[in-house]
């Protein structure tokens, strides 16, 4: 079982009446919070021999099979670029889960039940179906298959067809309490693990995935330019950082939100062990220039993934910062 604590209310409350279970399930909230674990543990619960109230367990010839992802009554979509297999490196997945990958569930769920019991599939990330594929599964979740539970797993709900969301019991899963967050990543072995949980918004697996050692020298780095900002300084960051845009991008935009924050309530969110510099940066700035300049910045999010100069496209988002730092009050 790979369930974490912060889930196990969520899921007594799923799997109380086994009986009860929907035909299709969509499993919301934030990226890092344990979506693709809970909707795991959940097929193989399901697929289970000797299932108990706590999870599959583990020692079947079903478990077996499951834990070595050849579970004849499992099938898992995903899109080509997360599932290419280790044996094709040089394979390029698409960024969407297309028609012909959900079309294949025509087949899966036309077999017989291999052990007699449930067949599950899993969808994940489902918002990044396309329209047509949406408009495939919708009609296997109009009419579904006996002993067939359809798990759909979004980090972004909202991009689901409201067809799709309306034919699906909807469970929200929510961000643990800091504390039981801050515990649990001590128990990983995490040292200091607050600064990135706050950073990460308080998912405890992104904070794992941020602490890694290189990455945390470059978001010291980073932040300590934007603390004491020029533009030769803001230069030489885009051209050491143009092999990352996207994670310069998600620093630069959360810290712009501390910013108009702190001005707005006197708080920070993401990035408290900055706090001094960042109430120093919000005195001298009016909030109609930094809250255009967030708002630029997070429409230009749409060129995160698009083959342009890194170096150029992250050195004119962080010169507009500077300019809105010195755009001053009252102008």
């Amino acid at each position: 079982m790979s369930l974490h604590p912060w889930n196990r209310d969520l899921w007594q409350e799923l799997t109380g009446d086994r009986a009860r279970l929907p035909h299709a399930l969509l499993l919301y909230g934030p990226k890092g919070i344990g979506k693709r674990e809970f909707a795991a543990d959940l097929a193989q619960w399901l697929l289970c021999e000797s299932p108990g109230p706590d999870g599959a367990c583990g020692h079947c010839k079903a478990c077996g099979w499951y834990e070595q992802g050849a579970h004849p009554d499992f099938k898992l979509v995903e899109p080509a670029a997360e599932s290419a297999r280790e044996d094709e490196p040089g394979k390029k997945g698409g960024k969407f889960i297309t028609i012909n990958e959900i079309r294949s569930l025509g087949d899966f769920l036309g077999l017989v039940s291999h052990q007699g019991g449930w067949r599950v599939v899993v969808v994940q990330p489902a918002e990044l179906l396309n329209a047509a594929a949406a408009n495939a599964l919708l009609k296997t979740l109009e009419e579904p298959p006996a002993n067939v539970l359809i798990v759909l797993v979004a980090h972004q709900p909202r991009r689901l067809p409201a067809t799709v969301r309306s034919r699906c019991r909807k469970l929200a899963v929510g961000l643990p309490a800091s504390e039981q967050a801050r515990a649990w990543l001590a128990e990983q072995g995490m040292q200091a693990p607050m600064a990135i949980l706050d950073e990460v918004g308080g998912a405890p697996l992104l904070a794992i995935e941020c602490a890694e050692p290189e990455r945390l020298a470059r978001r010291s780095r980073f932040l300590a330019v934007l603390a004491k900002p020029t533009a030769e300084g803001l230069s030489r960051l885009a051209q050491e950082s143009q092999q990352r845009v996207e994670e310069c991008w998600g620093w630069l935009t959360r810290w712009l939100y501390d910013l108009l924050v702190i001005q707005a309530n006197g708080q920070t969110r993401y990035f408290p062990d900055s706090d001094q510099a960042l109430r120093k940066l919000a005195a001298r700035a009016s909030p109609a220039s930094l809250w255009q300049c967030q708002q630029e910045l997070i429409a230009a999010g749409r060129w995160l993934r698009h083959p342009l100069n890194g170096q150029l496209l992250l050195e004119s988002w962080l010169l507009l910062y500077l300019d809105a730092l010195e755009t001053k009050h009252g102008r």
